[in-house]
């Protein structure tokens, strides 16, 4: 840095950092002896006689600075030693190791580049209260290197995620995140209202329909990351502002679906934790063996002791309810009774990749039916460690079929089901145009990073996860 850089109340605009505390650190031969100038925040500081030991962190690692009286001078080292935890500081000097074997910089100029106003941690409890952790992630960042770590994997994740893609032939595009109707999934919507339009609109549930469109205007292979919203529950495992991926592919199927989820989970697993293996929870995983396959109605049948393709609606419902089931107004269905079912018997045994297929029709109005059998249609949604992490239909393309199914589903909203699917009639105009055989699947990337980081808890891999809005006074 020059000396004659520009300075505001004393302090520096800018530092020339040169290297990272993890590359001095991790290859010492080369560095020791060379002049090398680093930045970060002083997380410790001792002084001892004539010299200060700083501990400081920058976004790879720490890194001790040691000061010394005899090469910094009276009025540099007073100044030094004022230093806190805290302050963010630079410092330009050589690389040597400690007579206790710790590699450091002697620094021959330290410069203090901000002033901590308020007071850190304690650095032995860190952030002991699990919401302020969250309503400051910024703090948890600075006390507990884990949670730097989190979302350092989460962005290889999705990095790799787009790679796998790419590398595939798919194409990234953007869709709309306010869009007139919702669809796409099955949830209740956050409204807006656009001012020059004059009109109340919607934050997208899904993409879905969107790159479906894109599909039947040519484009063979879309996909998008992107940030979906849902008013729903807060709990483990859902947060109303979520990230996914969805990616659609012009004459493909489920099937292909199946393979591309188990290759593109592997290659993200193998960059994220160098290996196809993960604990999670407790359990081993294993993402580099052939992923099971377990057929939705077998599997309820099995658990149950019967053949629930046999029971009315009201049998099924009420089979779901002798299990603990709760239905709220207008969900005592066929497509819901099931679903619960799933949740409560067949989920929390998912412990291992298992892709459960062919779905009840009724649970899906976007997908396909199934060949050789019209009463299941050709869906599967992926379970890993007890979370449901992808969802994939052969997407049904039947213009006909698909208003039907909307109509169901209107009746459906008609009744009181809140996440019933709407009516669009734009995207059925779109389809009677034509739309090639597609394969589809969605992949939620917090929970999987919450697999590849071993946390149970959803706001602990979103780096701003929604908490319980603080009036002014409350947050100070």
């Amino acid at each position: 840095m020059s000396e004659e850089a520009p300075r505001q109340n004393g302090l520096p605009y800018s530092w020339d950092v040169t290297d990272s505390a993890s590359d001095i650190k991790g290859d010492y031969q080369r560095y020791e002896g060379r002049r090398v100038s680093i930045a970060g925040r002083i997380v410790a500081a001792r002084a001892s006689g004539k010299l200060v030991f700083l501990d400081v962190i920058d976004d790879t690692d720490k890194m001790q600075c040691y000061a010394d009286f005899s090469v910094l001078g009276e009025a540099k080292f007073a100044e030094v030693k004022r230093y806190n935890a805290g302050d963010i500081i630079g410092a330009a000097g050589t690389v040597f190791k400690t007579n206790r074997g710790e590699v450091s910089v002697k620094a021959e100029n330290i410069t203090l580049l901000a002033k901590a106003m308020r007071t850190l941690p304690d650095k032995w409890h860190g952030l002991q209260d699990v919401e302020l952790r969250y309503r400051k992630r910024y703090l948890d960042m600075i006390v507990n290197p884990d949670a730097k770590e989190v979302i350092r994997r989460r962005t290889i994740a999705i990095r790799e995620i787009r790679r796998f893609l790419d590398g595939r032939g798919f194409m990234e595009v953007e869709t709309p995140v306010i869009q007139p109707l919702y669809g796409g999934g099955d949830a209740t919507p956050f409204k807006t209202y656009v001012n020059t339009l004059g009109e109340e609109d919607y934050l997208r549930i899904a993409n879905e329909l969107y790159l479906k469109r894109l599909i039947i205007g040519g484009m063979s292979r879309v996909y998008e990351v992107y940030k979906a919203f849902r008013n729903e529950d807060i709990d483990a495992t859902h947060s109303p502002e979520f990230t996914m991926v969805e990616a659609y592919e012009a004459y493909a199927d489920y099937k292909d679906m199946m393979r591309l989820a188990e290759g593109m989970l592997r290659r993200v697993c193998k960059r994220v934790r160098g290996s196809t293996t993960l604990e999670y929870a407790g359990n081993g995983i294993d993402l580099g063996k052939r992923f099971r396959r377990l057929r939705f109605v077998e599997a309820i049948n099995e658990k149950l002791g019967l053949d629930t393709t046999k029971l009315s609606d009201d049998e099924l419902v009420g089979a779901a309810e002798s299990h603990g089931a709760k239905f709220e107004r207008g969900t005592r269905t066929r497509a819901h009774a099931y679903g619960k079912l799933l949740d409560m018997l067949i989920q929390p045994t998912l412990v291992q990749p298992t892709f459960i297929t062919d779905w009840p029709k009724e649970t899906s109005p976007l997908a396909r039916p199934k060949r050789g059998d019209d009463r299941l249609v050709e869906r599967f949604e992926l379970y890993i460690g007890g979370l449901e992490v992808a969802n994939a239909y052969s997407e049904l393309n039947d213009a006909a079929l698909q208003r039907e199914n909307f109509e169901a589903q209107e009746r459906l909203r008609d009744a009181g089901d809140k996440e019933a699917e709407p009516l669009d009639m734009d995207f059925v105009e779109a389809m009677e145009y034509g739309m090639p055989p597609t394969g589809g699947i969605g992949v939620g990337i917090d929970r999987l990073v919450m697999l590849l980081t071993n946390k149970q808890s959803i706001k602990e891999v979103i780096p701003f996860p929604m908490e319980k809005r603080l009036d002014q006074q409350d947050a100070k």
